[in-house]
C-alpha cells in the first residue's frame, strides 16, 4: 500500500521546505540560467532541463495549503520565500538577457506573452496532480512532471527579457502567464487539501474560511478573465 503523509506531517514537512537556503538560492540561479539560453536558443530540451531542477513549486503549493487551513504565519513564509525566488530569478534573467548577444525574440519568448484559458486550465490540472504528489511518502515523479507541465521558469525567464529588452508588451503578457500558474496551481492545491481530508483533520470550519473561498472564488474570476478576451 502507498503511503503517504498524515495531515500533520504534511504541514511539518512544508514548514521545512520554506526555509530560505543559500544552497536551493544556488539551485534557482542554474535552474533560471539554464532557462534563459534555452529561451534565447529556442531549445525546448534545455528548457525542460531547467524545469526540472527549479524549486519554485514548493512555496505556491504551501501557500494553497496555508490558505486551506487558514495558517498565516505558513502563508507569510510561503509568500516570503516565493518573493526571495521571484527577485533572485528576475535579476539572473534580466542579467543574462542584457549581456546576451541574441537580442531579437525566439518563438519560445514569444510563446510566453500570450496566455490563454488553456493555461488556466493547464496550471489547475497541475496543481492538483502538484499537491497529490507532494503527500506521497516515497520519491516520485508527479511533481517535478507538474513543474514541466505548468512551466513556471519561462515566463519569468520571459519577464527578464522584457526587462532587459524593455518590451512592456512583452512584459505584461509574461507576467500575466506568470500570475495565472502561481494563482491556479494555489488554488488547485486549496481545494486538493480540502478533498484529501487534511484541512478537515487539522481545523475547524468557520467563517475566516467562507471569507477566504469568497475570496478566491473572486480572485479566480479576475485572473481568469483577461484569458479569455
Amino acid at each position: 500500500m502507498e503511503q503517504t503523509f498524515t495531515a500533520e506531517e504534511f504541514k511539518e514537512k512544508m514548514y521545512s521546505n520554506l526555509k530560505v537556503r543559500p544552497s536551493d538560492s544556488v539551485i534557482l540561479m542554474c535552474s533560471i540560467f539554464i532557462a534563459s539560453i534555452g529561451l534565447n536558443m529556442n531549445s525546448i530540451p534545455i528548457i525542460i532541463g531547467a524545469m526540472l531542477i527549479s524549486p519554485l513549486m514548493t512555496p505556491i503549493l504551501s501557500i494553497g495549503l496555508a490558505l486551506s487551513l487558514y495558517d498565516m504565519k505558513l502563508l507569510r513564509a510561503g509568500i516570503r520565500l516565493l518573493l526571495v525566488q521571484v527577485a533572485v530569478s528576475l535579476t539572473v534573467a534580466t542579467i543574462y538577457f542584457a549581456i546576451s548577444p541574441i537580442t531579437y525574440p525566439s518563438n519560445e519568448i514569444i510563446a510566453r506573452t500570450e496566455p490563454t484559458i488553456w493555461d488556466v486550465i493547464i496550471a489547475f490540472a497541475g496543481g492538483t496532480a502538484g499537491i497529490i504528489g507532494a503527500q506521497k511518502k516515497m520519491s516520485n515523479n508527479i511533481v517535478p512532471g507538474v513543474a514541466i507541465a505548468t512551466a513556471l521558469m519561462p515566463p519569468l525567464c520571459t519577464v527578464g527579457y522584457s526587462i532587459a529588452t524593455r518590451n512592456l508588451d512583452y512584459l505584461i503578457g509574461s507576467s500575466y502567464l506568470f500570475i495565472i500558474n502561481c494563482s491556479f496551481i494555489a488554488i488547485a492545491t486549496f481545494i486538493g487539501v480540502k478533498f484529501m481530508g487534511i484541512s478537515q483533520e487539522l481545523t475547524k470550519q468557520d467563517v475566516n474560511h467562507k471569507k477566504v473561498n469568497r475570496l478566491l472564488i473572486g480572485l479566480s474570476v479576475l485572473i481568469v478573465l483577461p484569458s479569455i478576451a
